[in-house]
Protein backbone atom coordinates (compact mmCIF):
# COMPACT_ATOMS: atom_id res chain seq x y z
CA UNK A 1 0.00 0.00 0.00
CA UNK A 2 1.73 3.23 -1.18
CA UNK A 3 -0.10 5.29 1.45
CA UNK A 4 1.58 3.43 4.35
CA UNK A 5 4.62 5.66 4.95
CA UNK A 6 8.27 4.72 4.85
CA UNK A 7 9.96 5.95 8.04
CA UNK A 8 13.31 7.75 8.00
CA UNK A 9 15.09 9.55 10.82
CA UNK A 10 18.37 11.38 11.14
CA UNK A 11 19.85 11.76 14.62
CA UNK A 12 17.98 11.18 17.86
CA UNK A 13 15.70 13.10 20.20
CA UNK A 14 17.78 15.53 22.28
CA UNK A 15 14.79 17.53 23.54
CA UNK A 16 15.50 20.30 20.97
CA UNK A 17 12.65 19.35 18.67
CA UNK A 18 12.72 18.21 15.06
CA UNK A 19 11.75 19.02 11.52
CA UNK A 20 9.19 16.37 10.57
CA UNK A 21 8.68 16.02 6.84
CA UNK A 22 5.36 14.53 5.70
CA UNK A 23 5.18 13.21 2.14
CA UNK A 24 1.64 11.82 1.94
CA UNK A 25 0.45 9.69 -0.98
CA UNK A 26 -2.54 11.67 -2.28
CA UNK A 27 -5.33 10.37 -4.53
CA UNK A 28 -8.33 12.36 -5.85
CA UNK A 29 -10.70 10.90 -3.22
CA UNK A 30 -8.56 12.45 -0.45
CA UNK A 31 -9.83 15.82 -1.70
CA UNK A 32 -13.52 14.89 -1.96
CA UNK A 33 -14.46 16.52 1.36
CA UNK A 34 -13.05 18.23 4.43
CA UNK A 35 -13.32 14.90 6.29
CA UNK A 36 -11.41 12.89 3.69
CA UNK A 37 -8.63 15.50 3.56
CA UNK A 38 -8.38 15.64 7.35
CA UNK A 39 -8.37 11.84 7.64
CA UNK A 40 -5.49 11.41 5.18
CA UNK A 41 -3.24 14.01 6.84
CA UNK A 42 -4.26 12.96 10.34
CA UNK A 43 -3.24 9.39 9.49
CA UNK A 44 0.28 10.63 8.70
CA UNK A 45 0.56 12.48 12.01
CA UNK A 46 -0.83 9.51 13.95
CA UNK A 47 1.93 7.37 12.42
CA UNK A 48 4.51 9.98 13.49
CA UNK A 49 3.02 10.09 16.99
CA UNK A 50 3.34 6.28 17.27
CA UNK A 51 7.06 6.68 16.51
CA UNK A 52 7.30 9.32 19.29
CA UNK A 53 8.36 11.82 16.63
CA UNK A 54 5.96 14.58 17.75
CA UNK A 55 6.66 16.94 20.64
CA UNK A 56 6.03 20.56 21.52
CA UNK A 57 9.12 21.65 19.53
CA UNK A 58 8.21 19.70 16.39
CA UNK A 59 7.83 21.60 13.10
CA UNK A 60 5.81 19.55 10.62
CA UNK A 61 6.49 20.30 6.94
CA UNK A 62 3.89 19.36 4.29
CA UNK A 63 4.63 19.57 0.51
CA UNK A 64 3.84 22.31 -1.96
CA UNK A 65 0.34 22.23 -3.52
CA UNK A 66 -1.01 19.88 -0.82
CA UNK A 67 -4.02 22.22 -0.55
CA UNK A 68 -4.39 23.12 -4.23
CA UNK A 69 -6.46 20.07 -5.16
CA UNK A 70 -9.08 21.09 -2.58
CA UNK A 71 -10.65 22.67 -5.67
CA UNK A 72 -12.21 19.18 -6.06
CA UNK A 73 -14.04 19.17 -2.72
CA UNK A 74 -17.80 18.79 -2.92
CA UNK A 75 -17.74 17.75 -6.58
CA UNK A 76 -19.79 14.88 -7.98
CA UNK A 77 -18.75 11.28 -8.61
CA UNK A 78 -18.08 11.83 -12.31
CA UNK A 79 -14.98 13.83 -11.39
CA UNK A 80 -13.54 11.07 -9.21
CA UNK A 81 -14.47 8.39 -11.75
CA UNK A 82 -12.71 10.25 -14.58
CA UNK A 83 -9.79 8.36 -16.11
CA UNK A 84 -7.61 11.36 -16.97
CA UNK A 85 -6.85 14.69 -15.37
CA UNK A 86 -8.23 16.47 -18.46
CA UNK A 87 -11.52 14.57 -18.23
CA UNK A 88 -11.77 15.46 -14.52
CA UNK A 89 -11.23 19.16 -15.27
CA UNK A 90 -13.87 19.06 -18.04
CA UNK A 91 -16.35 17.39 -15.68
CA UNK A 92 -15.71 20.08 -13.09
CA UNK A 93 -16.35 22.89 -15.56
CA UNK A 94 -19.56 21.18 -16.74
CA UNK A 95 -20.81 20.85 -13.16
CA UNK A 96 -20.21 24.58 -12.42
CA UNK A 97 -20.86 26.22 -15.84
CA UNK A 98 -22.12 29.64 -14.76
CA UNK A 99 -19.53 30.15 -12.02
CA UNK A 100 -16.78 29.01 -14.36
CA UNK A 101 -17.85 31.31 -17.20
CA UNK A 102 -18.22 34.31 -14.88
CA UNK A 103 -14.70 33.76 -13.52
CA UNK A 104 -13.30 33.04 -16.98
CA UNK A 105 -14.64 36.36 -18.30
CA UNK A 106 -13.14 38.19 -15.30
CA UNK A 107 -9.71 36.53 -15.63
CA UNK A 108 -6.84 38.70 -16.84
CA UNK A 109 -4.25 35.90 -16.68
CA UNK A 110 -2.75 34.16 -19.69
CA UNK A 111 -3.97 30.84 -18.25
CA UNK A 112 -7.56 32.07 -17.97
CA UNK A 113 -9.13 28.64 -17.54
CA UNK A 114 -6.81 27.65 -14.65
CA UNK A 115 -7.31 31.03 -12.99
CA UNK A 116 -11.11 30.71 -13.30
CA UNK A 117 -10.99 27.16 -12.00
CA UNK A 118 -9.21 28.21 -8.77
CA UNK A 119 -11.08 31.48 -8.26
CA UNK A 120 -14.49 29.84 -8.45
CA UNK A 121 -13.53 27.38 -5.70
CA UNK A 122 -11.33 29.68 -3.58
CA UNK A 123 -13.81 30.21 -0.71
CA UNK A 124 -14.30 26.50 -0.21
CA UNK A 125 -10.57 25.74 -0.61
CA UNK A 126 -9.46 28.28 1.98
CA UNK A 127 -12.13 27.19 4.47
CA UNK A 128 -11.07 23.51 4.35
CA UNK A 129 -7.34 24.34 4.36
CA UNK A 130 -7.74 26.62 7.39
CA UNK A 131 -9.96 24.19 9.35
CA UNK A 132 -7.86 21.09 8.72
CA UNK A 133 -4.39 22.52 9.35
CA UNK A 134 -5.49 24.59 12.34
CA UNK A 135 -7.12 21.50 13.88
CA UNK A 136 -4.08 19.29 13.24
CA UNK A 137 -1.70 21.86 14.77
CA UNK A 138 -3.94 22.18 17.82
CA UNK A 139 -4.65 18.46 18.31
CA UNK A 140 -0.98 17.49 18.14
CA UNK A 141 0.32 20.76 19.67
CA UNK A 142 2.93 21.17 16.91
CA UNK A 143 3.97 23.92 14.49
CA UNK A 144 2.80 23.14 10.93
CA UNK A 145 4.16 24.48 7.64
CA UNK A 146 0.99 23.79 5.67
CA UNK A 147 2.57 23.08 2.26
CA UNK A 148 0.90 25.43 -0.19
CA UNK A 149 -2.38 26.28 -1.89
CA UNK A 150 -3.32 28.49 -4.88
CA UNK A 151 -5.46 31.40 -3.64
CA UNK A 152 -6.22 35.08 -4.21
CA UNK A 153 -4.47 37.45 -1.74
CA UNK A 154 -5.20 36.75 1.94
CA UNK A 155 -5.51 38.77 5.10
CA UNK A 156 -5.02 36.83 8.32
CA UNK A 157 -7.04 38.04 11.27
CA UNK A 158 -6.99 35.85 14.38
CA UNK A 159 -8.06 32.39 13.21
CA UNK A 160 -9.62 33.75 10.01
CA UNK A 161 -8.07 33.62 6.54
CA UNK A 162 -9.93 36.34 4.65
CA UNK A 163 -9.73 36.35 0.84
CA UNK A 164 -9.36 39.69 -0.91
CA UNK A 165 -9.47 40.47 -4.62
CA UNK A 166 -6.42 40.29 -6.84
CA UNK A 167 -3.93 37.99 -8.53
CA UNK A 168 -3.62 34.34 -7.55
CA UNK A 169 -0.58 33.35 -5.50
CA UNK A 170 1.05 30.09 -4.51
CA UNK A 171 0.55 30.59 -0.76
CA UNK A 172 1.79 28.84 2.39
CA UNK A 173 0.45 29.42 5.91
CA UNK A 174 2.34 28.41 9.06
CA UNK A 175 0.26 27.31 12.05
CA UNK A 176 1.23 27.62 15.71
CA UNK A 177 0.75 24.78 18.22
CA UNK A 178 -2.50 26.37 19.45
CA UNK A 179 -3.92 26.22 15.91
CA UNK A 180 -3.53 29.96 15.26
CA UNK A 181 -2.03 30.91 11.90
CA UNK A 182 0.97 33.22 12.03
CA UNK A 183 -0.25 36.57 10.69
CA UNK A 184 2.03 36.60 7.61
CA UNK A 185 1.51 34.23 4.68
CA UNK A 186 4.47 33.07 2.56
CA UNK A 187 4.02 33.65 -1.18
CA UNK A 188 6.07 32.03 -3.94
CA UNK A 189 8.41 34.53 -5.58
CA UNK A 190 9.60 32.50 -8.57
CA UNK A 191 6.67 30.49 -9.98
CA UNK A 192 7.65 28.03 -12.72
CA UNK A 193 6.86 28.75 -16.38
CA UNK A 194 3.65 26.71 -16.16
CA UNK A 195 2.58 28.43 -12.92
CA UNK A 196 3.36 31.90 -14.30
CA UNK A 197 0.43 31.62 -16.72
CA UNK A 198 -1.99 31.98 -13.78
CA UNK A 199 0.09 32.61 -10.60
CA UNK A 200 1.62 36.02 -9.87
CA UNK A 201 5.17 36.25 -8.44
CA UNK A 202 5.56 37.90 -5.04
CA UNK A 203 8.30 40.24 -3.76
CA UNK A 204 11.44 38.63 -2.32
CA UNK A 205 11.80 41.37 0.30
CA UNK A 206 8.51 40.28 1.87
CA UNK A 207 9.67 36.73 2.77
CA UNK A 208 8.85 36.39 6.50
CA UNK A 209 10.49 34.42 9.34
CA UNK A 210 8.64 32.83 12.26
CA UNK A 211 9.54 32.42 15.92
CA UNK A 212 8.73 28.80 16.81
CA UNK A 213 9.39 26.71 19.96
CA UNK A 214 12.34 25.10 18.10
CA UNK A 215 13.94 28.32 16.82
CA UNK A 216 13.50 30.90 14.11
CA UNK A 217 12.04 29.36 10.95
CA UNK A 218 12.21 30.42 7.31
CA UNK A 219 10.12 28.88 4.50
CA UNK A 220 10.89 28.96 0.78
CA UNK A 221 8.29 27.48 -1.57
CA UNK A 222 9.96 25.04 -4.00
CA UNK A 223 11.67 27.01 -6.82
CA UNK A 224 12.36 29.96 -4.50
CA UNK A 225 15.08 27.82 -2.90
CA UNK A 226 17.00 27.97 -6.21
CA UNK A 227 17.54 31.76 -6.11
CA UNK A 228 20.27 33.36 -3.96
CA UNK A 229 18.24 36.56 -3.45
CA UNK A 230 15.53 34.59 -1.58
CA UNK A 231 18.04 33.69 1.15
CA UNK A 232 19.00 37.31 1.89
CA UNK A 233 15.87 38.35 3.87
CA UNK A 234 16.03 35.07 5.81
CA UNK A 235 19.66 35.69 6.76
CA UNK A 236 18.73 39.24 7.84
CA UNK A 237 15.97 37.83 10.05
CA UNK A 238 18.39 35.40 11.72
CA UNK A 239 16.76 32.06 10.91
CA UNK A 240 17.92 28.77 12.48
CA UNK A 241 15.74 26.40 10.45
CA UNK A 242 14.68 26.31 6.81
CA UNK A 243 11.72 24.40 5.35
CA UNK A 244 11.22 23.96 1.60
CA UNK A 245 7.84 22.50 0.59
CA UNK A 246 8.12 21.26 -3.01
CA UNK A 247 5.98 19.54 -5.58
CA UNK A 248 8.32 17.78 -8.00
CA UNK A 249 5.92 17.42 -10.89
CA UNK A 250 4.60 14.20 -12.31
CA UNK A 251 7.51 12.26 -13.79
CA UNK A 252 9.40 10.14 -11.27
CA UNK A 253 12.19 9.20 -13.68
CA UNK A 254 13.15 12.83 -14.41
CA UNK A 255 15.19 12.90 -11.15
CA UNK A 256 17.93 10.93 -12.93
CA UNK A 257 17.57 12.65 -16.31
CA UNK A 258 19.58 15.66 -17.55
CA UNK A 259 18.64 18.89 -15.82
CA UNK A 260 16.90 21.26 -18.28
CA UNK A 261 17.96 24.43 -16.42
CA UNK A 262 15.93 27.12 -14.68
CA UNK A 263 12.20 27.04 -15.42
CA UNK A 264 10.53 30.34 -16.30
CA UNK A 265 13.44 32.53 -15.10
CA UNK A 266 17.02 33.20 -16.14
CA UNK A 267 19.71 31.36 -14.18
CA UNK A 268 21.21 33.41 -11.32
CA UNK A 269 24.76 34.69 -11.82
CA UNK A 270 26.31 32.00 -9.58
CA UNK A 271 25.00 29.10 -11.70
CA UNK A 272 27.44 27.23 -13.95
CA UNK A 273 25.62 27.23 -17.29
CA UNK A 274 27.67 24.20 -18.36
CA UNK A 275 25.64 22.19 -15.84
CA UNK A 276 22.50 22.56 -17.95
CA UNK A 277 21.78 19.23 -19.68
CA UNK A 278 25.00 17.72 -18.30
CA UNK A 279 24.16 17.10 -14.63
CA UNK A 280 20.96 15.31 -13.55
CA UNK A 281 17.86 16.93 -12.07
CA UNK A 282 18.78 15.38 -8.70
CA UNK A 283 22.36 16.72 -8.85
CA UNK A 284 21.01 20.17 -9.72
CA UNK A 285 18.66 20.13 -6.70
CA UNK A 286 21.64 19.20 -4.53
CA UNK A 287 23.84 21.95 -5.96
CA UNK A 288 21.47 24.87 -6.52
CA UNK A 289 18.59 24.38 -4.07
CA UNK A 290 18.43 23.91 -0.27
CA UNK A 291 21.50 21.69 0.13
CA UNK A 292 23.77 23.96 -1.89
CA UNK A 293 22.46 27.28 -0.59
CA UNK A 294 21.35 26.80 3.02
CA UNK A 295 24.63 28.12 4.43
CA UNK A 296 23.91 31.56 2.96
CA UNK A 297 20.69 31.72 5.01
CA UNK A 298 22.48 31.20 8.32
CA UNK A 299 20.23 28.21 9.12
CA UNK A 300 21.85 25.07 10.59
CA UNK A 301 19.03 22.63 9.75
CA UNK A 302 16.85 22.36 6.67
CA UNK A 303 14.41 20.05 4.96
CA UNK A 304 12.93 19.81 1.45
CA UNK A 305 9.88 17.54 0.96
CA UNK A 306 7.91 16.52 -2.15
CA UNK A 307 4.31 15.55 -2.85
CA UNK A 308 3.54 11.94 -3.77
CA UNK A 309 0.46 10.33 -5.21
CA UNK A 310 -1.64 9.43 -8.21
CA UNK A 311 -4.08 12.02 -9.51
CA UNK A 312 -6.02 10.27 -12.27
CA UNK A 313 -3.54 9.36 -15.03
CA UNK A 314 -0.68 11.32 -13.42
CA UNK A 315 1.82 9.76 -11.03
CA UNK A 316 3.14 12.54 -8.83
CA UNK A 317 6.55 13.01 -7.30
CA UNK A 318 8.60 10.13 -6.05
CA UNK A 319 11.44 12.62 -5.86
CA UNK A 320 13.44 12.15 -2.66
CA UNK A 321 13.41 14.52 0.31
CA UNK A 322 16.61 16.28 1.34
CA UNK A 323 17.62 16.79 4.97
CA UNK A 324 20.52 19.07 5.94
CA UNK A 325 22.15 19.25 9.35
CA UNK A 326 25.21 21.44 10.02
CA UNK A 327 26.36 21.20 6.41
CA UNK A 328 25.84 17.43 6.11
CA UNK A 329 23.30 16.44 3.45
CA UNK A 330 21.09 13.34 3.65
CA UNK A 331 18.92 12.34 0.67
CA UNK A 332 15.97 9.98 1.09
CA UNK A 333 15.80 6.85 -1.08
CA UNK A 334 13.68 7.37 -4.15
CA UNK A 335 10.24 5.88 -3.62
CA UNK A 336 6.66 6.24 -4.85
CA UNK A 337 5.39 5.55 -1.33
CA UNK A 338 4.34 7.99 1.34
CA UNK A 339 7.13 8.89 3.77
CA UNK A 340 7.70 10.45 7.19
CA UNK A 341 11.13 11.96 7.86
CA UNK A 342 12.37 13.20 11.21
CA UNK A 343 15.44 15.44 11.32
CA UNK A 344 16.31 15.81 15.01
CA UNK A 345 17.73 19.16 16.06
Amino acid sequence: DPSVPNLYQQGSDRSRGNLLGVEPYMIPQDYASKESFFNKLNGCLLAAQRQKWLNKKTIVVFPEFIGTWLALAGEGDQIFRALTINAAERAMVLSNPLRFIANLLASREKGRAEAAFFRMKANQMVEIYQDVFSRLAQEYAVTIVAGSIVLPPLQISGRQLILTGGSLHNTCIVYQPDGMPYPKPILKNFPTAKELTFIAPAQVLDIPAFDTPAGRLGVLICADSWFPQAYVPLKEQGIDLLAVPSYGGFAVQTWDQPWPGYDGWGAPADVDLHDIKTITEGQAWNKYSLAGRIRSSGATHGMNVFLRGKLWDQDSGGWPATLVRDGVVFVEEQTQKAALLSLWL
